[in-house]
């Protein structure tokens, strides 16, 4: 299940060489090689990571532009929740919404509202006896690639409900379909207005789908500024919103967990405290919770790398459009006890295939061996001056033929001054 198209892609003319990237890597994708960064494509989870710490901007991540869609008969714009809190003074969530019609699309339909149902299921989920607990979200693409990579027993964990963007994609078809008999699916092209590059990277490299119901991703920070143009010009917005409290909620950090109605909730943001979190569950030493909300991004997608507004400020905005929202616009049958087909996952998510895992049990402890032997020569001060995050990781690359001893510095002027002082 690794990722096949890559969001998030290295400038090697900007790259200077620095440690800051191979240090924050949450998966140790990336190494220092003849001066400059390598990202190890089989190991990224395209999280941005690396964006927010490259002082250079060397990293960037990679997105589509409306342009490349203008061969479609009928557009469709998915904002995400995160979107209405860049703009300062949005008074109703319809100002935003009419100006993405201004933009040239024609019809908009709002991941809140796909969020609100998917809520709604998520609770008639969490009512089964059968499950593992806690249940792990499976809203952060980010997320799911690192549980997939580095802790595979928790896949079981994982909701096997579809994110609000897939569903929100499959119901704008729908419903497009419907009002317009003269399409046809492939006129129809549905665009998800996106805060983060894992979200562009889930579209290209679906997660527990067969085919992606979402065409492209445009980034909240390349669409801002057509959107505030717009909506300049607007006098009268159209009636077009249909979410509550509770699908905006989905914008930042806990927004999921707390709506639904259980204390026994944890929600973490920023990936290195989202992997801390989950450490302690692959090890058993969290316990008694029932939901797990996990956001790669500090302040949830509201902090995400393709976003123009500090989270903070954007979560304080949100404060003031809840206001005057109901609690949800979008309800499901009471009195049902199953989840339609169409809401699950069409597969399991499973674990993601390393090119350095061995294949039979007996070869991979050789190799634990090997690296651990390796290891125990090294310095352990994890400097990063090899090119490698860590000395663990070094032992690995050299187990691997990628790296050699004689890449550590601090090993090599060790024994320098061995030499000069016999």
């Amino acid at each position: 299940m690794s990722i096949k198209k890559h969001s998030v892609t290295l400038d090697i003319s900007k790259c200077k060489g620095c440690t800051n990237c191979i240090k924050r890597c949450p998966t140790e994708a990336i190494r220092v090689r003849d001066g400059h960064a390598v990202i190890r494509e089989e190991l990224c989870i395209d999280c941005g990571e690396c964006i927010r710490q490259c002082p250079y901007q060397a990293k960037k991540a990679t997105f589509d532009k409306l342009e490349d869609f203008a061969s479609y008969k009928f557009k469709i714009a998915l904002p995400a929740p995160a979107l209405f809190g860049q703009f300062e003074d949005v008074e109703d969530l319809d100002e935003i919404l009419t100006a993405l019609l201004e933009c040239g699309f024609d019809q908009v339909f709002e991941v809140s509202r796909a969020a609100e149902l998917v809520t709604a299921y998520t609770r008639m989920y969490m009512k089964r006896q059968d499950i593992a607990r806690p249940v792990i979200s499976s809203a952060c693409p980010a997320i799911v690639r690192m549980i997939t990579l580095r802790f595979p027993y928790l896949c079981d964990n994982l909701l096997p409900i579809l994110p609000p963007i897939e569903y929100a994609a499959r119901i704008a078809r729908e419903e497009a379909l419907a009002a317009y008999p003269e399409l046809t699916d492939s006129d129809i092209c549905v665009l998800f207005i996106t805060p983060c590059p894992a979200k562009v990277s889930y579209i290209r490299n679906p997660i527990g789908v067969d085919h992606s119901a979402v065409n492209g991703a445009l980034a909240i920070s390349d669409m801002y500024f057509k959107i505030r143009a717009k909506r300049r010009e607007i006098k009268m917005p159209q009636t077009i919103s249909r979410s509550g409290i509770i699908g905006l909620n989905w914008a930042n950090s806990g927004g999921e967990a707390t709506s639904l109605l259980s204390e026994k909730y944890l929600a973490a943001d920023g990936i290195e405290n989202c992997i801390k979190v989950l450490d302690q569950l692959d090890n058993g030493s969290i316990r008694d919770l029932d939901f797990i909300e996990l956001n790669a991004c500090t302040g949830g997608c509201v902090g995400g790398t393709l976003t123009v507004e500090n989270p903070y400020v954007a979560a304080a905005r949100f404060r003031s459009l809840r206001k005057f929202l109901p609690v949800s616009r979008n309800q499901i049958d009471l009195f049902s006890c199953v989840i339609p087909p169409e809401l699950l996952l069409d597969k399991r998510v499973e674990e993601t295939d390393s090119q350095h895992i061995q294949t039979d049990r007996k070869s991979a402890i050789a190799k634990m061996s090997a690296i651990e032997e390796i290891y125990k020569q090294l310095p352990h001060l994890d400097c990063g001056s090899c090119g490698a995050p860590n000395c663990h990781a070094l032992a690995e690359d050299i187990i691997a033929g990628e790296a050699e001893l004689g890449d550590c510095l601090i090993r090599l002027r060790a024994a320098k001054e061995e030499g000069e002082s016999k």
